[in-house]
């Protein structure tokens, strides 16, 4: 019996290294002279941008907040929301029966002081007189010196009281002119052309400005749209004004808006909050830094509004028509600044690869290629078996 299971043990060993002699004689045969598989991608043409991405937001290219110089109730509101106005048009009027009070009290104090003027001046005319007669009455030793000098104090004490009292009249005309100024404030105007995009202060509300200017509306000029793209400090050192730049909004991802890089600011928002809170180094350090990148776009038709979220697209360089590959396809860069590359080459029905020292300008996704390669041409960019399979899907479709 354990003759019988020795055998048996000797029969599969034997079954299994002849199982091995076959597959090696069939790896050998069949499988050895099989040519590698590679993943190319085609030497084409096309255009392509060496672009900065960033995120960005839509502001109305000027907004003011047109408030109230004059307390009082709003007596009517003129406009509403989304109203377009002309500059100098009425937009709200607050109660003014206050204003026009001060104005007459103001009038009134003028017209008494006048009064008391023309009084002064029908004095100074008698005043005048007597000093001429009393003048007359000592040169001829017929008056006394007393009644003449007390003449003369008259006659100047007079002109004294008129030149206060002209004075007084120019102080008077400015508190009327500042109760007319006061009464004007009581009807609010626009300041430009523009569309009512907020209205911050309901008809019946009662403002007061000796406190805080209050804010009836918010006016906007919104057929010119500022962008304002957030640019990070490890890009910002390649971007400067009147590069091309473009972006799409969330609504409409399809479509593009062009427009040309206005300025660049010096420093990030974070700053006018740097110089009052007390943040560590440390946590400055781990912040991210952002600087604002501005351009305005045209807004005809309205469809871009306030607030809306832009991706931003600054262009750095640009190519039409250039021969490109994709970035993978680069291997090693020389100290010259070319890239090797392969290039795979069919001869005979065998397929061959070379080795290509290129120059590449824009490198991204996709890289230029200025000389070292022709169109039609195919680089190899991995190996079939060498990459996973989502991998290799995106090879193939380059």
């Amino acid at each position: 019996m354990r003759s019988l299971k020795k055998k048996s043990i000797v029969y599969l060993v034997s079954a299994a290294l002849l199982l091995l002699f076959v597959f090696g004689l069939y790896r050998h045969f069949f499988s050895g002279g099989k040519e590698t598989d590679y993943l190319t991608a085609t030497v084409a043409k096309s255009d392509i941008q060496d672009t900065v991405l960033a995120s960005g937001s839509l502001e109305a290219l000027q907004q003011v907040s047109v408030g109230a110089q004059a307390s009082g109730q709003v007596k009517s509101l003129r406009v509403s929301l989304g109203q377009d106005v002309k500059k100098g048009q009425l937009v709200a009027e607050i109660d003014s029966l206050t204003q026009q009070n001060a104005l007459q009290n103001a009038e009134s104090a003028l017209t008494q002081v006048r009064a008391q003027l023309r009084s002064k001046q029908a004095a100074l005319v008698q005043a005048q007189l007597n000093f001429t007669r009393q003048q007359r009455l000592l040169a001829g030793d017929a008056g006394s010196r007393e009644n003449y000098e007390t003449a003369q104090a008259t006659l100047q004490s007079t002109q004294a009281d008129i030149d206060s009292l002209n004075a007084q009249i120019e102080q008077a005309k400015i508190t009327v002119s500042t109760a007319m100024l006061n009464l004007g404030y009581t009807k609010i105007t626009a300041p430009m052309d523009g569309k009512v995009v907020s209205i911050v202060t309901k008809e019946g509300q009662t403002v007061n400005s000796a406190q805080l200017a209050p804010t009836i509306i918010i006016l906007a000029e919104l057929r010119t749209m500022t962008v304002k793209a957030l640019v990070s400090e490890a890009d910002v050192i390649r971007v400067k004004p009147q590069l091309p730049v473009f972006f799409t909004i969330l609504g409409d991802p399809d479509h593009r808006y062009h427009g040309t890089l206005r300025t660049v600011e010096p420093a990030p928002d974070s700053i006018s909050s740097d110089g009052s809170d007390n943040k560590s180094k440390s946590n400055a350090a781990a912040a991210p830094v952002y600087y604002n990148a501005l351009f305005d776009v045209p807004n005809p038709d309205n469809k871009l509004r306030i607030s809306m979220t832009a991706q931003v697209s600054i262009v750095l360089n640009e190519a039409k028509n250039a021969l490109v590959i994709p970035s993978t396809a680069l291997g090693e860069r020389s100290k010259d600044g070319r890239y090797q590359v392969k290039v795979l080459q069919t001869k005979d029905g065998k397929q061959t690869v070379a080795t290509r020292q290129v120059r590449i300008g824009i490198n991204n996704i996709q890289a230029q290629v200025l000389d070292g390669l022709q169109a039609g041409e195919k680089v190899v960019v991995g190996e079939a078996g060498a990459a996973p399979a989502e991998d290799q899907a995106v090879m193939v479709a380059g």
